[in-house]
C-alpha cells in the first residue's frame, strides 16, 4: 500500500498526517483554522488521496506556523508514500474553473523542489485567514515533497474563488501525477532510472 504516517513536532506545532495515495478522498481535518481545514478538505477530495491532518499549533501567536508546517509535514507524507516512484505517471496538469476564478496547475514529482507562483490573492484575508499563507502553505509542500510546481491565476476576483480554485487545481494534477501507469508499472519515470 502506498501509505504514510508522519508525526512532527516542534516548539509550534505537534502534528500528525496520514495517506494513502489510492484512496476515495475521504479526509478528516483537524488544524484549528476553518477555512485552512475546507482548503485541505479539497486538496483530499479532489485528489482522491485519504487523508488525515491533525495539528495543535501556536495559534494565539498567528495561523503562520500551523500552515506552514502542515505543509512541511504533507510533503513529508507524500514522499514517503510515494517511496521509489515506480510506476507512477509523474506528471499532472489542471486547468480549473471556480465562478470567476481560472487556475492553471502544472506539476512534476521530479524530486526536484521549485514553486513557481504566480497567483496573487486580492484580499489580505479571508475572513481572519492572511491569503498570503495560500502561498507559505504550497512553498513547504512543494520543498518536502519534491514536487516541481506551479501555479498559475488565469483570471479571478474573488480570494476565495481563487484559493479554493487553487487547492483544487494542484489536487487534480496529484491526483493525476501518483496514479499508476498501467503500462509502466515496474518502471521508474525518467531516464535516470531514479527520481
Amino acid at each position: 500500500m502506498r501509505s504514510a504516517t508522519i508525526k512532527r513536532k516542534t516548539a509550534e506545532t505537534e502534528i500528525t498526517v496520514s495517506l494513502s495515495l489510492d484512496g476515495t478522498g475521504l479526509y478528516d481535518m483537524k488544524t484549528g483554522i476553518g477555512f485552512f481545514d475546507h482548503m485541505l478538505d479539497q486538496l483530499a477530495r479532489h485528489s482522491l488521496i485519504d487523508m488525515d491532518i491533525h495539528c495543535k499549533g501556536d495559534l494565539h501567536i498567528d495561523d503562520h506556523h500551523t500552515v506552514e508546517d502542515c505543509g512541511i509535514a504533507l510533503g513529508q507524507a507524500i514522499a514517503k508514500a510515494l517511496g521509489d516512484k515506480k510506476g507512477i505517471r509523474r506528471y499532472g496538469s489542471c486547468l480549473l474553473p471556480m465562478d470567476d476564478a481560472l487556475v492553471r496547475t502544472a506539476l512534476d514529482l521530479s524530486g526536484r523542489p521549485f514553486l513557481i507562483w504566480n497567483l496573487d490573492l486580492p484580499s489580505p484575508k479571508i475572513g481572519t485567514f492572511d491569503t498570503e499563507l495560500v502561498r507559505e502553505f504550497f512553498q513547504a509542500l512543494s520543498t518536502h515533497a519534491g514536487i516541481t510546481l506551479h501555479v498559475d491565476l488565469l483570471h479571478g476576483l474573488n480570494s476565495h474563488h481563487i484559493a479554493e480554485a487553487a487547492f483544487k487545481s494542484v489536487a487534480r494534477a496529484l491526483r493525476e501525477a501518483v496514479e499508476t501507469d498501467p503500462r509502466k508499472a515496474d518502471a521508474v519515470p525518467s531516464t535516470k532510472g531514479t527520481l
